[in-house]
């Protein structure tokens, strides 16, 4: 297959993220349906993470049992488990750092502005860019991150089949994530909700959820022109196991928020059909046979 004609599925089943992004729109959301988003976005990205540690260990799993019916050496193994840990730990402990970072700078931002000279100093102290944002739009934001990183990923799997002829396999890899990634923009603007329900003036204009879309979603496209050029399994379980631990990062910030509701049966009830859903619009790419 062409390479115009593979960066257009690459685009297909990036750009079906979009299709939940407006929910962050919604004006006073009730808190039922903020319980909800974030218990469904928990459930979702739960999903990922076991879909993603699955994918990466593949080769580190096939070396092993290589080892044990062959005897081959465990050099290989060894090489892609210290690419595994690496990618796990930078992924996860990354982003800690950065958040622990970002919330220094904004408190000395603050302590500056209280002891400045006048308001000109004062404006000029103020916390800017990502650092000015509320907690959800930094939360939707780390949610973007770790899940274009899964898909970038997912975007590799179909430039490579494409590249390879495998036209059959390629449609049924694009239909599936498609579906898959259709359920992501829910994830995305999730923690939007409780910033929109504090105060409805604050609500995401178009171009943020639009950015958000295409962190989350893009890499699809971008994954997809890179797996058509070349193949790269290292690359892959790198970008796997940054995209794991991003985003069980991001499961625990969202965990201490629904720990904070009373309604206990919507976050089960959210995190059963986030996980359902992930399997489910999974099962059409396992049925191709990847």
């Amino acid at each position: 297959m062409g390479i115009a004609k593979t960066l257009l599925l690459g685009l297909i089943a990036g750009g079906t993220i979009l299709i939940g992004m407006p929910l962050g729109r919604m004006r006073r959301p009730s808190e039922a349906l903020r319980v909800t988003l974030n218990a469904l976005a928990v459930g979702i990205l739960m999903f990922l993470v076991w879909d993603v540690l699955s994918a990466a260990w593949e080769p580190i799993d096939a070396a092993l049992a290589a080892h044990h019916a062959t005897g081959a050496g465990l050099g290989s193994a060894l090489g892609y488990g210290v690419l595994f840990a690496v990618g796990l730990t930078v992924g996860l402990l990354g982003l800690q750092q950065y958040e622990a970072w970002m919330g220094r700078s904004v408190r000395r931002a603050r302590s500056r502005q209280s002891l400045g000279p006048g308001a000109m100093a004062s404006q000029e102290l103020a916390p800017r860019g990502i650092s000015s944002w509320s907690s959800g739009k930094q939360l939707a934001l780390l949610i973007a991150v770790g899940i274009g990183l899964h898909n970038f990923a997912e975007g590799l799997a179909i430039g490579q089949a494409a590249a390879s002829s495998e036209i059959g396999l390629a449609t049924l890899l694009v239909i599936g994530f498609a579906l898959h990634n259709a359920t992501e923009g829910f994830g995305i603007v999730a923690p939007l909700a409780a910033d929109t329900e504090a105060d409805p003036g604050t609500r995401p204009t178009w171009g943020l959820l639009l950015m958000l879309a295409a962190i989350g979603g893009g890499p699809t496209f971008v994954g997809t022109a890179v797996g058509h050029t070349f193949t790269s399994e290292p690359l892959s379980v790198v970008f796997l196991t940054l995209a794991a631990g991003s985003i069980v990062y991001v499961i625990v910030q969202l965990l201490a928020i629904a720990g904070r509701s009373t309604r206990k049966d919507l976050i089960y009830v959210g995190v059963l059909l986030g996980l359902l859903a992930g399997f489910l619009t999974d099962a059409i790419v396992t049925a191709a046979g990847v």
